[in-house]
């Protein structure tokens, strides 16, 4: 693993770079413990990992997998598993400008404009993580602006 000086951090496995999930934002130093996680759950055995940071620091562990949480179901190989997905609720919208990207935002609070007409929204880190693009859009429902902002 290599931490940059702004914090976001990349992965490599004997070599071979390790990307985080498809939409998923590029990994951060909190993303540490949940990459080694990760990792040691896919291969169930002790890893060497070295840790170089943006000084030129360089940390080295043996990381074991902790004990499995739950019993490994035995699979039959005679039947294959059906295969489910996640269910899916389907939006709909019009006037928008013909392959423009639109973007999907779940509302999970508001907040007021203050009287010189700007706003500063707070969230917490907890809810921020659970955005895969780390986008966050302010939009007024009255005047129709619109702020983009990508908080760290």
């Amino acid at each position: 693993m290599a931490v940059a000086e702004d914090g976001s951090m990349t992965v490599a496995v004997d070599g071979t770079h390790l990307a985080p999930e498809p939409l998923a934002p590029r990994w951060q130093r909190d993303s540490f413990a949940r990459v080694l996680d990760q990792l040691t759950e896919q291969r169930r055995s002790p890893m060497r990992v070295e840790v170089h940071e943006a000084d030129g620091t360089v940390f080295t562990d043996i990381v074991t997998p902790g004990k499995s949480r739950r019993p490994q179901p035995e699979i039959d190989h005679a039947r294959p598993a059906p295969k489910v997905g996640p269910e899916l609720v389907v939006l709909h919208g019009e006037g928008f400008v013909p392959g423009e990207d639109v973007a999907i935002a779940v509302v999970i609070a508001y907040g007021d404009a203050a009287p010189d007409g700007t706003m500063r929204g707070l969230l917490t880190a907890d809810q921020l993580a659970t955005s895969p693009t780390r986008e966050v859009i302010l939009l007024g429902r009255v005047s129709g602006t619109l702020t983009i902002e990508h908080p760290e």
